[in-house]
């Protein structure tokens, strides 16, 4: 926990606004209230800029979620962070738990997110979602979801598998995971409708379906970057090409090598990037791309502009757009 506490003391973050913590699964680290507990020190001093912590977890551990989660909230509301709760779903019942190979696994998903709203109630700075990852099995699925989040004021980030020799090691299931041009269909159906209020992200998904070729802005290596829990520094998660271990080399070395900065010059021209289907890339992008940004404003007008700014949390970033 110190490395990552060390990480976050750089100077280098000065004007960092989220920090996403993934995995794996976050929550088997017992020790991860401590994680929380250093980040709102730092937040007087290191992190001043900082809007919100975001996790993703499966929901099977629901004790240890809710317990933390109700812990951590007040520490939390306290420095005026957000706390986002992004929960794994792919699907409404038993046909989630065949996709995770796990028993009982949509009980436990549905009784976290309950106990989660019961925690939101209490504190106003705790939002929920969910993320759903389709696949062959749950292309019919995406209404459902879609359905269950409405009832219960959740947000949704839905999108197709991502096969990467990166951070998914899944290079292997490609023929496995081939989508048919039925379940095309749906897709480019369900995703033309104005309730998902992912709107580029539909658009931009919509011409991937029909292209096979994904075009969006990305920063990937500007204003974003991962590092695995082994202390692996990646521009991009998808693309597995490491600059080397934060444990070893100062994060400031690392971040501004000559290996970065050509690694940066290629952003969009990787064969990853070209079917990078992944969401959350395109919200941290998108406050630095102008004129992409004030397109949408132009082409979307402003209630639809309001609702996707809002939707996807870019608030973070433009704290006097109204």
């Amino acid at each position: 926990m110190d490395d990552w506490i060390t990480l976050l003391s750089s100077d280098l973050f000065s004007d960092l606004r989220e920090i996403d913590i993934t995995g794996g699964e976050p929550f088997l680290r017992k020790d991860l209230p401590d994680l929380f507990s250093g980040i709102c020190e730092l937040k007087q001093k290191n992190l001043k800029a900082l809007r919100s912590i975001i996790i993703t977890t499966n929901g099977f551990l629901t004790d240890r979620v809710l317990a933390d989660t109700e812990k951590v909230a007040p520490w939390l509301k306290n420095e005026n962070l957000e706390l986002v709760l992004v929960c794994g779903m792919d699907a409404i019942g038993d046909l989630h738990a065949k996709i995770r190979r796990f028993k009982n696994a949509w009980a436990k998903v549905n009784q976290t997110v309950e106990g989660l709203i019961t925690i939101r109630g209490k504190f106003s700075n705790l939002i929920i979602g969910l993320k759903t990852t389709i696949v062959p099995m749950n292309v019919g699925e995406m209404e459902g979801i879609a359905e269950y989040a409405d009832a219960k004021n959740l947000f949704t980030i839905i999108s197709p598998f991502i096969i990467t020799e990166g951070r998914y090691l899944n290079y292997d299931l490609m023929s496995d995971l081939a989508f048919s041009q039925e379940d095309i269909e749906k897709m480019i159906s369900f995703f033309k409708k104005e309730h998902y209020m992912w709107s580029f992200h539909n658009d931009r998904l919509i011409h991937y379906f029909k292209t096979g070729i994904m075009k969006k802005p990305c920063s990937c290596g500007f204003n974003y970057f991962f590092v695995r829990s082994t202390g692996e520094l990646f521009l991009c998660p998808l693309i597995n090409r490491s600059l080397g271990n934060i444990k070893m080399t100062n994060i400031e070395a690392l971040f501004f090598s000559k290996e970065a900065s050509k690694m940066r010059r290629k952003i969009g021209r990787y064969v990853e990037c070209q079917r990078c289907t992944e969401p959350g890339i395109e919200r941290y992008s998108l406050p630095y791309e102008g004129f992409t940004y004030l397109s949408l404003l132009l082409s979307k007008g402003r209630r639809r502009f309001f609702q996707l700014h809002q939707h996807i949390g870019l608030e973070k970033y433009f704290t006097n757009l109204v």
